[in-house]
């Protein structure tokens, strides 16, 4: 199986056009520090996510709604799969 990275639909040599136009903008004494700056920038962006994310759950919490959606989402994979496997069960081989 081959793994490709897509990144919005932008292929390797794609990518390595723009990182080779980078370098010859900003000089190869810039991009550490701009691959620093973005890393930063990242990293305060998912922080603040989390943080919100925690500020929801918690508010949930006070007010008594249920925050678990995984047991309903679960109990009806369940579903499904007894009903596939009812279906099936007569078609299935053995190898």
């Amino acid at each position: 199986m081959i793994f490709q990275a897509f990144f919005l639909f932008i292929s390797g040599a794609e990518i390595v056009f723009i990182l080779f136009i980078v370098l010859l903008v900003f000089g190869a004494d810039k991009v550490p520090e701009i691959a620093r700056g973005l890393g930063k920038g990242m990293r305060q962006i998912k922080d603040a996510t989390n943080d919100i994310k925690s500020e929801i759950t918690k508010s949930a919490e006070q007010h008594g709604v249920d925050i678990d959606i995984t047991k309903d989402v679960r109990s009806e994979i369940d579903k499904v799969k007894d009903d596939v496997d009812e279906i099936t069960g007569p078609i299935k081989r053995r190898f």
